[in-house]
């Protein structure tokens, strides 16, 4: 976790990257508060181009969960110029343009370092209303919990590096990555949604057992109603499963009551998740609603479970 050199005591802060979340959220008056974050990835993909795609809906997803807009971006670039040529750079930057023109915002420039490990991804900086603003202290007890992607993405990334994954869960997981959180973001909002995260490197177990801490609320997950990207169930059962992944699940332990659901399904739930959905809370009444909106436009979204009073365990039915 990164420590600040000295405290900041302000009121403008609302939102403190430095104490857990992803992204820092300065208001600036009474409606309009900004929204800094930075992220970067290595490469998933042997297309440049997608990777870049990847990566920059990655890095401006902190934004979307925090019911945000991004306005701007920088390239932070980690490039092996001894082995990787400029026209591959190219590539992946306007990998990165792609979901600039998508997402409606702009990358101005940027910074490139020499890099044996190739790294790509942006600094952001977004808007959000002060008082529309997804945070994850903001659960309550008595929502459904909906995410907005399916699981998988760890499990099917080590299975790309293998040799051992299917072309059509490939273009799946690709399909799932590159695709904006924006309007999930929005859906969100409109119904009323104050508390969530993104899932990502910690996985669903992960963020949301945070979430669930911060929020002073427990979570019940229903397993079998979690969406999950194709062949991920049998690639688990195979023993495809990145380290990331299993250190998710050992690090949630202390909060987590599996049930008598299976290891397996435990690691599902803990996958590491790069480019990953939304998790939020929202009114039982609305619930349906905002799955079949977000279905409507293409999201494998679900109602996974729901929450209640508590101290931040999570119990998998």
């Amino acid at each position: 976790m990164l420590r600040r050199l000295q405290p900041i005591d302000d009121e403008r802060l609302l939102v403190d990257a430095t104490t857990g979340d992803d992204a820092a959220v300065w208001r600036l008056d009474d409606d309009r508060a900004l929204v800094v974050t930075a992220d970067f990835i290595t490469p998933l993909v042997d297309d440049a181009r997608v990777w870049g795609r990847i990566a920059a809906a990655n890095a401006v997803s902190d934004v979307y969960a925090m019911g945000g807009r991004p306005l701007l971006a920088l390239n932070l670039v980690g490039w092996n110029s001894d082995e990787l040529s400029n026209d591959l750079l190219a590539e992946v930057l306007l990998g990165a343009q792609d979901i600039a023109l998508d997402g409606g915002f702009v990358i101005a420039g940027g910074h490139t370092v020499d890099d044996p490990e190739p790294k790509f991804g942006l600094a952001v900086v977004g808007e959000v209303h002060p008082d529309r603003m997804i945070t994850n202290a903001g659960l309550g007890p008595d929502q459904s919990l909906v995410l907005t992607k399916a699981l998988g993405i760890g499990v099917l990334s080590t299975a790309i590096k293998a040799g051992v994954a299917d072309e059509s869960a490939t273009a799946a997981a690709i399909s799932s990555m590159t695709r904006l959180n924006a309007e999930a973001a929005r859906v969100a909002v409109d119904a009323g949604a104050t508390g969530g995260t993104d899932v990502t490197g910690f996985g669903l177990l992960g963020h949301l057992g945070r979430a669930a801490v911060e929020s002073s609320v427990d979570v019940q997950l229903e397993v079998d109603a979690i969406p999950v990207l194709p062949t991920v169930v049998d690639l688990i059962a195979d023993g495809v499963v990145p380290g990331g992944t299993r250190r998710n699940l050992d690090h949630v332990r202390p909060q987590l009551d599996p049930g008598l659901r299976s290891e397996a399904d435990a690691l599902l739930c803990a996958d590491a998740q790069t480019s990953g959905g939304l998790v939020v809370g929202v009114d039982p009444a609305h619930a349906a609603e905002v799955v079949a909106t977000l279905e409507a436009n293409g999201h494998a979204a679900a109602v996974i479970g729901r929450t209640q009073s508590g101290a931040g365990s999570i119990r998998l039915v």
